[in-house]
């Protein structure tokens, strides 16, 4: 049986290291997800009334897509390590199908912009609204993830806009007045669009780099096997 060149043992051991960290950051991911969702603290946040539907089905998706990178990597792992064809075919199929998922998606979001932005916003405000009223702990901590990851404050972004006890912490005139909620989700979605598409086409790049070595090692190991 003939061996592997210095090349494809290269191929072999990056394409295991490469799915080793993906199968860490699925591993990872899907702690956070399942915390996120199951956790005391944040469940609640999942009986808020008045959700959009594209918000609250985020955290399955976040759960289902860390339970298949970890999938994914286990298969480029144990199947670049192994020399398994099985495996690393697997792997290929598993790859090119996230791959079509996510131009697809990624086609999807463009042509539902307005609508996402329209449904995060509307569920922020009537989150911060209600909150004001009731003060539940759930809004509370909905309020805060929210503030906290976008660095805004309220729906008018002033101390007098209403309770501030979930608001980032500011210094100064940053204290009296800052980012407006609804702006800022606007700012994400629009002024930083290019980022997330960025890092969408540098993922994507990734997956056909990893595709591609695949088939690499794939043929290498059927060719040394078919030569005696």
């Amino acid at each position: 049986m003939a061996e592997l060149t210095s090349a494809e043992y290269c191929v072999k051991y990056l394409l295991f290291i490469f799915n080793f960290i993906l199968w860490l950051a699925g591993t990872a991911l899907l702690a956070i997800a399942l915390w996120l969702r199951f956790d005391k603290s944040t469940s609640d946040i999942f009986q808020i009334s008045g959700s959009p539907s594209t918000f609250l089905t985020g955290v399955y998706i976040l759960i289902v897509a860390a339970a298949l990178m970890m999938v994914v990597g286990f298969l480029g792992c144990c199947g670049a390590i192994r020399e398994s064809p099985l495996m690393l075919g697997l792997f290929f199929v598993f790859l090119f199908i996230i791959f079509i998922g996510e131009v697809a998606a990624g086609i999807w979001a463009l042509s539902n912009k307005d609508k996402i932005v329209k449904d995060v916003k509307d569920f922020y405000t009537e989150t911060y609204k209600n909150y004001q009223t009731s003060k539940q702990e759930a809004l509370k901590e909905a309020l805060r993830v929210i503030q906290y990851s976008l660095q805004c404050c309220g729906t008018t972004g002033t101390i007098f806009d209403g309770s501030t006890d979930t608001c980032p912490q500011q210094q100064g005139l940053q204290a009296l007045v800052t980012t407006s909620c609804p702006a800022a989700i606007d700012d994400l979605f629009n002024s930083k669009l290019h980022i997330i598409g960025g890092v969408g086409i540098g993922i994507g790049v990734i997956m056909i780099f990893g595709m591609i070595a695949s088939m690499m090692l794939l043929c290498a190991i059927k060719r040394t096997r078919s030569v005696l």
